[in-house]
């Protein structure tokens, strides 16, 4: 398993061509590292340490412990408010009657660190999808240009290719630009998806927890309602079935430690509120990237950002000329060239624009 999380080392090398942008790599390159490190963690606390520690009368430890971690353990959620050594021995542990205290099963700590993993396979799969309709492009048409020493006669010949790549692909790259748009739009329903999911796997309890946590520190100390010992117990108990010596089944209740909620709780708050500041970005971008699509201005202004060196009246040549598509492959560009190099680009592709007839 260690041999599968230390491949994921390579997403922290810097792309040698950039074919997305810091939206798109805050899902496929900084949340996956944080989910698989997270992984990482609660796997080694689960198989490698001691992640449940059960206790009760005429049972083995060893059997205990291995019967509740298999079988799941539970809290009274009725009683995690009470006061600890009084009403309660931890909050949500005390004794109860079948079928008239409520009972909330925990089963999903088994589970925690392949969820997990399999969340940041989900985080880069748009990411995979993307590099599969690219197809290199952008890499191939940057060619050397990204480097600002290089001959002249190189340089010349390798901008006249970029240039009569423009002309010749006229108005045909918009499906190009739609692609690497979808992408995004998948990133945006993939980390919204995934809070509904992790709702679902913890009964609930994600889509507030971390509001719950700033109501709780701003709370009384005797007031308060621990979000975290509701959704991660450190105490649980667990029911212990057997036969007795006449062969009548004894019921026994058992106390059970898990210190791997202390984990558990600390990952998912922080993962509660990177998955919010994810999903807001995504939703900003989703709106910049509306805006791109439909005001022909707004693309001018960009691009006029992006080449403080040209010329404005070239670059609003080359702007009126060019659709959707056309605009992004050369803003792309543009992130991977030497920018002495693109102004001159822009100044000899408007030159070529400029002196066509209009298509």
């Amino acid at each position: 398993m260690f041999d599968v999380f230390g491949s994921v080392k390579g997403l922290l090398k810097i792309d040698s061509v950039c074919i997305d942008n810091n939206i798109f790599r805050l899902h496929y390159k900084a949340t996956v590292i944080i989910l698989v490190a997270f992984s990482l963690i609660v796997t080694s606390r689960q198989y490698i340490g001691d992640p449940i520690d059960c206790i009760v009368d005429g049972v083995p430890l060893n059997i205990m412990d291995t019967y509740c971690w298999i079988y799941s353990t539970f809290t009274l959620p009725n009683h995690v408010n009470g006061r600890v050594g009084k009403d309660v021995v931890q909050p949500g542990i005390r004794s109860h009657v079948d079928g008239k205290d409520e009972v909330k099963y925990h089963k999903y700590y088994q589970w925690v660190c392949f969820v997990l993993f399999f969340q940041a396979m989900f985080f880069y799969l748009p990411r995979y999808i993307w590099k599969t309709w690219e197809g290199g492009r952008i890499k191939m048409l940057v060619l050397d240009l990204d480097c600002p020493i290089i001959s002249e006669e190189c340089k010349t010949d390798h901008k006249k290719i970029l240039i009569d790549y423009f002309a010749t692909n006229l108005h045909t790259q918009n499906f190009y630009a739609i692609q690497f748009f979808l992408c995004e739009l998948l990133n945006l329903v993939n980390v919204i998806a995934q809070i509904f999911f992790m709702d679902y796997f913890l009964d609930g309890e994600f889509s507030t927890y971390g509001s719950d946590i700033l109501k709780f520190t701003e709370m009384e100390f005797e007031d308060r309602d621990d979000p975290m010992a509701r959704v991660f117990p450190k105490v649980t108990k667990c029911t212990f079935h057997k036969y007795g010596p006449s062969g009548s089944i004894q019921k026994l209740d058992g106390l059970c430690v898990l210190p791997l909620n202390i984990v558990n709780e600390k990952i998912y708050v922080f993962l509660w509120f990177w998955f919010l500041f994810v999903a807001v970005l995504s939703v900003l971008n989703l709106v910049y990237r509306t805006a791109i699509m439909v005001i022909p201005k707004f693309r001018l202004l960009l691009l006029k950002v992006r080449s403080r060196l040209v010329p404005q009246d070239e670059v609003e040549i080359i702007s009126k000329k060019f659709q959707i598509g056309d605009w992004f492959v050369l803003y792309q560009l543009r992130k991977n060239i030497d920018p002495l190099i693109f102004k001159e680009l822009i100044s000899d592709l408007a030159k070529k624009l400029d002196g066509k007839e209009s298509v």
